[in-house]
C-alpha cells in the first residue's frame, strides 16, 4: 500500500527572506530525515520525497463566479505550512504509522499520512 506523508513546519520558523539559506537547525533535521530515507530505501519501502518551496512563491488557482483565477502567495495566515512530502510503499497502515511516528519523534514536527488510492480506488 502506498501512502503520502505530508510534513508540516511552523510558519513562523520559515522566513521567506532566508528560504534559500537553510539554518543549522534545518540542516540537522534534514540529516536526520536522510537517515530515515536510507532505511526505507534498504527495506524497499521508499518511493520518492521532495521538499517544497516557501509558501510565498505558491500560486493557487481556483474557480470563481467570474472565471478561473490565479492568486499569489499564502492564502491565509497559517500556523503551519506544508514543507515536504514523501511517498512510501509499505505492507500496512500500521507500518506507515510506525515509520512516521519515529520521524515525528526525531524531527518534532507534525506529519500527515494519506493513503494513495491508485488501483484500489473503485
Amino acid at each position: 500500500m502506498k501512502f503520502l506523508v505530508l510534513s508540516y513546519t511552523p510558519a513562523a520558523s520559515w522566513d521567506a527572506a532566508t528560504a534559500d539559506a537553510p539554518t543549522e537547525e534545518a540542516l540537522a533535521a534534514f540529516a536526520i530525515y536522510q537517515e530515515f530515507e536510507a532505511e526505507l530505501r534498504a527495506t524497499g519501502e521508499f518511493v520518492t520525497s521532495e521538499g517544497l518551496g516557501h509558501p510565498a512563491v505558491t500560486t493557487t488557482v481556483r474557480k470563481t463566479e467570474s472565471g478561473v483565477v490565479a492568486t499569489d502567495g499564502p492564502f491565509a495566515e497559517l500556523k503551519e505550512v506544508l514543507a515536504s512530502f514523501a511517498v512510501i510503499d509499505v505492507a500496512s497502515l500500521e507500518r506507515a504509522r510506525d515509520i512516521v511516528s519515529r520521524m515525528v519523534e526525531m524531527l518534532g514536527e507534525p506529519m500527515e499520512i494519506r493513503p494513495i488510492m491508485g488501483d484500489d480506488f473503485a
